[in-house]
């Protein structure tokens, strides 16, 4: 018999078909073990400066009546693998069956050609999927990476998003000057729009300090070796514009100042400045935004360098998933936890959307919704934290943390605290263990908006003393 992909015993309000992959691992998992043997798939993701990672589940031999579940779970854990951790190679050992499966998957015009692509253009190497022996497999190998925390002299710091970028000018760890600047990057095909409006907010704040001794950046998208490889924000910059202009964007800003710039992922800067701010590490930080963010400091305090894009990892397994225009997978996490969800929720609810209007005023205009008490907004919130509670220990599978951050817009006010009261019922009523036991944190309001960009400010070291 074939276990089915099992949906929440007390499904989210409005998205009552949500299949959580976390209870159907859960359930996988309880139907092996009561198999008289199991076999062991393994996953390994390595990546061109050597460092691997590792993640492997008792699976049912094949030819069984679980192949199906098998082969269905098995893609599922492997594209959360990848865009938790990242890589160019993807090495399969224990299950040729699943092997071939991710294979065709990832192959030119395989169901997962989009993701293969977008690996291939972060790490500017093809991206493989390998069948190998279990002693072909590459050993587990870190590339840590400090965590900030820099506050000595004059700083930057930028946050880039979709619909806003934030800037901070801090002295001796004390933000003297913070602000929000609206812009369109999306739709800017031409690269000097990005550099533009970028250096113009820096000369901004750095009119606030006496002068500039480093400056930090966080930015939406892929971020390698200081450099934007994939990003929703650069998706109108034509390719050869891109490659020419973008990729080298964060080395064009540094060259007026002259001083060390140092620019990550803003998922990595959100945990960044959560560990700094709680003062303690194993924490998984989640921006909840005009997309999902996420970022990832160890037990050791450390920075990880994977890739933590959890807007593209599974969230949902219904066949009738919302899906994403951009990957054109269906149910990924940027649905489920940013401003795409609450739009994608407000028809379920009963809210009009507003005429014309884009996400982030959608967004504001339910958030008003719920400061005046009005009971269909305040459902679209809980739904969100319904979601991201069976999420979590889904992405516990890919990390090891005792601590989430939620920041972002999604998070503000009355809705963000419906949203985290629902997500913390979830994990103490449904799961146990350490999955019940994770602590959840919201910084501040004025935290959770410029955070970020007071946070990335701490990136770069300096090196020669500042007096």
């Amino acid at each position: 018999m074939q276990p089915h992909l099992t949906q929440p015993n007390t499904p989210p309000e409005l998205d009552p078909g949500f299949d959580a992959p976390s209870l159907a691992l859960r359930r996988y998992r309880e139907a092996v073990a009561l198999l008289p043997k199991h076999d062991v798939l393994v996953l390994v993701l390595s990546r061109p400066d050597g460092s691997t990672s590792r993640w492997q589940l008792d699976i049912a031999p094949a030819g069984g009546p679980l192949d199906r579940t098998t082969l269905r779970l098995a893609e599922r854990v492997a594209k959360l693998f990848l865009w938790a951790h990242g890589g160019n190679r993807l090495w399969v050992s224990g299950s040729p069956e699943v092997a071939k499966h991710l294979q065709a998957a990832y192959r030119p015009g395989g169901a997962r050609a989009f993701d293969a692509e977008l690996m291939a253009r972060a790490y500017a190497r093809p991206f493989e999927v390998l069948a190998a022996a279990g002693d072909e497999l590459p050993p587990l190998r870190d590339v840590l990476k400090p965590a900030g925390g820099h506050w000595e002299g004059c700083r930057l710091g930028f946050d880039l998003g979709a619909s806003d970028f934030k800037l901070a000018a801090v002295r001796d760890g004390e933000p003297v000057f913070t602000a929000e600047k609206p812009w369109d990057p999306k739709n800017a095909a031409d690269p000097n729009y990005h550099f533009s409006m970028i250096m113009a907010g820096l000369r901004e704040a750095a009119s606030h300090l006496p002068r500039v001794d480093a400056i930090g950046g966080s930015s939406a998208g892929i971020i390698v070796d200081n450099e934007p490889r994939v990003g929703s924000l650069f998706r109108s910059v034509p390719a050869a514009s891109f490659d020419r202009e973008i990729r080298p964007l964060f080395r064009r800003l540094a060259e007026p100042w002259g001083v060390p710039v140092t620019v990550l992922n803003d998922g990595d800067v959100t945990a960044l400045a959560g560990a700094l701010s709680l003062k303690v590490s194993a924490l998984l930080g989640v921006a909840l935004g005009s997309s999902e963010a996420a970022g990832y400091v160890n037990r050791q305090g450390a920075l990880t360098g994977w890739l933590s894009e959890l807007a593209f990892a599974p969230a949902d397994l219904q066949a009738r998933a919302a899906c994403d225009e951009w990957s054109g997978d269906a149910g990924v996490g940027a649905l489920y936890f940013s401003q795409q969800a609450v739009g994608r929720l407000m028809p379920a609810a009963g809210i009009a959307p507003l005429e014309g209007a884009g996400l982030p005023e959608q967004l504001k205009h339910v958030q008003r919704l719920v400061e005046a008490g009005d009971a269909r907004a305040e459902r679209i919130f809980r739904t969100i934290g319904a979601c991201l509670g069976y999420t979590l220990p889904w992405y516990g599978e890919c990390y090891d943390f005792d601590h989430l951050l939620i920041l972002g817009r999604v998070t503000s006010g009355r809705g963000g605290e419906l949203l985290l009261e629902t997500a913390r019922s979830v994990l103490t009523t449904v799961f146990s263990g350490r999955d019940a036991r994770v602590e959840l944190h919201v910084p501040d309001e004025q935290t959770r908006r410029l955070g970020q960009a007071v946070a990335a400010a701490s990136l770069p070291e300096i090196c020669a003393k500042v007096v």
